[in-house]
């Protein structure tokens, strides 16, 4: 029997007179990698606000892992991270002071050696003793997740988490998510690039309007639609396949 990390029931949300989520209905199976995809302004930030405990529903049933973000947030709080679209960084402090500041806020054990372990894990040890500010997009992002894995949280919301990276960058955080799923931690990722959701998801659902419109695994997504007329077609390279190819980072995701 599948155990469920996320379950959303009806959820209602509004902006004074403007109504933002109208009837959302979601599962998330626990060590899966759950895409909501969605335009921008559909929703999805909301949506992982709520789920968060950082926003009231206005309706609905809400739970994570097992607790209601209504009547318990602060269990709910204990379970989860929340990694913004932008990197949340104290760019003043080194990439190893920003871990051991978050590790102590959690009051754990060893902050130090909690901090070399995930500086480690994410390929950051050789720049572990310079200033955030210095990092590249990329370095900042990973640096960012890192941090939100302090205190190993069962569930991560990735809210557009490769908003504004490149694409050497965008792949780096594509592995890391994979890697996180495989060590059995739920990921509830928002995005609106399509080749994102189907590179990452086991399951997706499109929020439009306020609402989930489709949902379910990718094959089952496409189920829906005609099966498409083949013809032989000469594939051109994308401009993405090319600039890797360039810069020298050949291997497949």
């Amino acid at each position: 029997m599948k155990e469920i990390a996320i379950q959303v029931k009806a959820l209602q949300k509004s902006y004074k007179q403007h109504q933002v989520l109208k009837d959302v209905n979601l599962e998330v199976e626990k060590g899966s990698i759950f895409a909501l995809l969605g335009s921008n302004g559909a929703g999805k930030t909301t949506v992982v606000k709520i789920l968060s405990t950082l926003l009231q529903p206005d309706s609905g049933s809400i739970t994570v892992n097992g607790f209601d973000v209504t009547l318990s947030p602060d269990h709910v709080r204990q379970a989860i991270s929340l990694t913004g679209q932008f990197a949340a960084v104290d760019e003043i402090l080194t990439g190893r002071e920003n871990l051991i500041m978050i590790a102590k806020l959690r009051y754990l054990q060893n902050p130090r050696q909690v901090a070399d372990d995930l500086l480690r894990r994410f390929g950051l040890t050789e720049a572990a003793d310079r200033k955030a500010s210095t990092y590249s997009g990329g370095m900042r992002r990973r640096l960012d997740i890192a941090l939100s894995l302090v205190g190993k949280p069962q569930i991560v919301f990735l809210d557009e988490p490769t908003t504004g990276l490149d694409p050497e960058a965008r792949i780096e955080v594509w592995k890391m998510v994979k890697e996180l799923a495989a060590g059995g931690t739920t990921i509830f990722l928002t995005t609106q690039y399509l080749e994102e959701a189907e590179q990452l998801a086991d399951r997706i659902a499109i929020l439009h309007e306020g609402r989930i419109i489709a949902g379910g695994t990718l094959s089952e997504l496409k189920k829906l639609f005609p099966q498409a007329k083949v013809e032989y077609v000469e594939k051109q390279l994308s401009l993405e396949e090319i600039f890797l190819a360039i810069i020298g980072k050949k291997e497949a995701i």
